[in-house]
């Protein structure tokens, strides 16, 4: 019997210590690509996405060769549990429907890639993968 419930037990407790808990998405991350209503979208070839995170606070940019590097979003986040990001978009260079709106993802590093999936305010379904580049 003891050996039954051990078994069991020792799953659960690998399964646990498997996950890490994250307290910030700290780095520099460039787009690779999405999934956007179920249909895939490439990265650009002609400029780079661009996102810094720090402790609290994002930074989105658009980099072309030869061309100013342009700041097109900033905003908050928080990560208030193991597969969860809350972000605020408090910054839009466009017209932006979710400026000041906290949008939730469910986020997961795999490697060196920063993976987030969720529903935007407007019923758009997103999955999108940004690649670590730098601390």
């Amino acid at each position: 019997m003891a050996r039954k419930l051990f078994i069991p037990a020792a799953l659960l407790f690998a399964g646990l210590m498997s996950f890490t808990y994250i307290s910030s998405l700290e780095g520099t991350y460039i787009y690779t690509g999405g999934i956007y209503n179920n249909k895939a979208e490439a990265a650009s070839k002609d400029y780079t996405l661009q996102r810094r995170y720090n402790d609290e606070e994002y930074e989105s940019t658009f980099i072309e060769p030869g061309q100013d590097t342009i700041v097109y979003e900033q905003g908050k986040y928080k990560l208030p549990t193991d597969t969860t990001c809350l972000e605020t978009q408090t910054y839009s260079k466009q017209p932006s429907k979710t400026l000041n709106i906290t949008v939730a993802y469910k986020y997961k590093l795999q490697h060196d890639t920063l993976v987030f999936s969720g529903v935007l305010p407007n019923g758009t379904t997103v999955q999108e993968y940004w690649k670590k580049v730098s601390k």
